[in-house]
């Protein structure tokens, strides 16, 4: 029977403890450590990925390689491809260059924008002050496609985060309306999909500037524009071949590729699904990675003695339940 263990966590939960810009990241890799879903084997129950980014692993257990042609691919009742998940992985976190597949230094980003990166600290990305992620960031915890249908068929699909954004979701429509003229740039900006045989393709312009491409502080402009693929290559895989283009950031278009694996389906259930998240103000990280933290047992709550008098966050951080 899962035991549900509640931590405290900062936002996106994704926290640093090492400067993200270290050398030696190496290529993407398949491995534990990436924010994929992996479970770690450390038996403080973090992880640490390859550019020194460590995480709280709240134990979201995916499908392994050996299982992901189990079963077939399932099909929603219009014939199309069901690619609802739950999934962890198949975006940028810690650093979008390694992630999505490119060797150091092969993103091509102008030189103010290397310089922006150079200059941006942990302590103040967005993210982890209860602010959108946005496009193509994920975490180390599950996410999932939601199809809505009308009478017309299927007109929307909603991206949504087990741990994100204060409750935000991001909609794309599948109505086949165009992106609008007037248009204020946001967060998620506005996203048109289409199928192209069973993959799902959308398009996405509007974005505002504000947001991360990943902890080590990629910048982009309002000029960005991104075209996701995705495409769900087995019963417990799914990959985003996605194209970069932001002509005030980056010399040239960009093509990047992540996996998303399959949240294992709850044996009870046969289906899984996301916790619940809730981003609010001055909550603090789990003890899981033994950093400053608020441990709730019962109605008690234990605070580092350690801790450092701080103004509180304007914004906030996060808590959530994990899955053991």
């Amino acid at each position: 029977m899962k035991k549900l263990l509640v931590v405290a966590v900062a936002g996106v939960i994704a926290i640093t403890l090492a400067h993200v810009q270290a050398q030696g990241r190496g290529g993407r890799g398949d491995a534990p450590g990436r924010g994929d879903g992996r479970e770690t084997t450390n038996p403080q129950g973090t992880l640490t990925d390859q550019g020194g980014v460590r995480y709280i692993n709240p134990g979201s257990p995916t499908i392994p390689d050996a299982e992901i042609n189990s079963h077939p691919i399932p099909r929603m009742p219009d014939g199309h491809v069901d690619l609802t998940g739950p999934w962890v992985g198949g975006g940028s976190n810690g650093d979008i260059e390694r992630d999505g597949g490119l060797k150091p230094g092969e993103l091509p980003l102008q030189q103010w924008a290397k310089d922006l990166r150079g200059k941006r600290l942990e302590k103040d990305e967005p993210y982890t002050a209860c602010l959108p992620m946005s496009v193509p960031r994920v975490n180390p915890y599950p996410w999932k496609f939601a199809y809505e249908y009308e009478e017309k068929g299927l007109t929307h699909i909603y991206v949504l985060h087990e741990t994100g954004d204060a409750g935000a979701h991001r909609v794309v429509y599948m109505d086949g309306r165009p992106h609008p003229r007037n248009w204020v740039n946001n967060w998620w900006g506005h996203s048109t999909g289409k199928w192209e045989g069973d993959t799902l393709v959308i398009d996405t312009v509007g974005y505002n500037d504000k947001f991360w491409f990943d902890s080590r502080g990629t910048p982009h402009t309002e000029q960005l524009h991104t075209i996701e693929r995705w495409t769900r290559t087995s019963w417990g895989r799914i990959e985003n071949d996605f194209t970069l283009e932001d002509p005030g950031a980056l010399t040239k278009p960009v093509k990047l590729h992540f996996v998303g694996r399959l949240l294992r389906p709850d044996k009870a259930t046969g289906v899984g699904d996301l916790m619940e998240f809730i981003c609010l103000e001055d909550n603090e990280y789990g003890r899981a990675a033994q950093m400053v933290h608020i441990w709730r047992t019962s109605n008690e709550k234990v605070r580092n003695p350690n801790r450092r008098a701080r103004r509180p966050s304007p914004h906030g951080s996060g808590f959530c339940a994990s899955r053991l």
